[in-house]
């Protein structure tokens, strides 16, 4: 009977912890695009910036972004921002893209990547599939 409790118990709160798992992941990726990114990036067209926004930067066609002067290599590349796409771009975005203007130190630690990750999945909010055909 104890067990049975427990066990009902732990699948009610499971979806309340996923919940606030995510919330930390999200907070934290903010936490960290605010050290990391945002000398250069802004969220959205709201704010000046160096770079393009990054809001509803995830399944966006790379070098989409209206108005801004991406390098030839990255506006030609036909590569999608996948969360493995900007995985790879925050590792080393040089290497990941030859020839690409920005530059920046590469984040090469994991957990940190998933957690900006989860920031950016969180502030795109629109269906980017129609640009990225």
């Amino acid at each position: 009977m104890k067990l049975t409790i427990l066990a009902a118990a732990a699948l009610l709160g499971g979806p309340a912890c996923a919940d606030t798992y995510a919330d930390i992941k999200i907070s934290a990726g903010k936490a960290l695009f605010d050290a990391e990114c945002r000398r250069c990036h802004a969220v959205d067209a709201d704010h000046a910036s160096y770079g393009p926004p990054l809001e509803n930067v995830v399944g966006r066609a790379a070098g989409s972004y209206e108005g801004y002067d991406y390098s030839i290599a990255l506006e030609a590349s036909g590569i999608v921002w996948t969360p493995a796409a900007l995985r790879a771009w925050m590792e080393d975005n040089a290497g990941f893209m030859p020839g690409t203007k920005m530059r920046h130190v590469g984040i090469d630690d994991r957990t940190v990547q998933d957690f900006i990750l989860s920031y950016l999945t969180s502030i795109t909010t629109l269906d980017n599939s129609a640009i990225s055909e």
